[in-house]
């Protein structure tokens, strides 16, 4: 064998097979490339949005929870107001309540007293009836003398 004419045929044999890879092979393998760098494009295309979204969804949420407290706060401050009226207007009630219970007492007492003075008038008017009646020893009619006896209960 010819050491020139191996080496001939390996080179065309290098070149039919560079040809080939080049014409069949490469092809499928640069798409197959080119298409993993668009993925890998449009992930960390993605990515970078999504950080996006979430920097915008973190200042919504941060807005949102400062709204949220300043309300809360709100509520809060108008709750105590309210329950501060409430127990307010209850103390006036009650002061109210407890001013027409001490009248009412105060008259029941009054009238209780006049009660007991209005008894104890006909009682000492009837003490002194018969008191009159032991000095007298003779019976005071009542009903005959009840003028003279309404006068006396009067003076009393």
């Amino acid at each position: 064998m010819n050491l020139n004419a191996t080496i001939f045929f390996q080179m065309i044999v290098f070149f039919i097979l560079g040809w080939v890879t080049m014409k069949f092979i490469w092809p499928p393998l640069i798409k197959a490339i080119d298409e993993r760098r668009h993925k890998i494009a449009d992930g960390l295309a993605a990515a970078e949005k999504g950080k996006a979204d979430l920097a915008q969804a973190q200042a919504r949420i941060g807005l949102m929870e400062a709204s949220a407290k300043s309300e809360l706060h709100t509520r809060i401050t108008d709750a105590e107001k309210h329950g501060a009226q409430i127990v307010e207007q209850a103390r006036a009630e009650a002061e109210a309540e407890r001013a027409r219970i001490v009248a009412q007492a105060k008259q029941d007492a009054a009238q209780e007293v006049q009660r007991a003075r209005d008894a104890l008038r006909n009682d000492v008017a009837d003490l002194a009836v018969k008191g009159a009646e032991q000095i007298l020893k003779r019976e005071v009619n009542a009903s005959a003398h009840a003028e003279l006896l309404a006068q006396l209960k009067a003076e009393l």
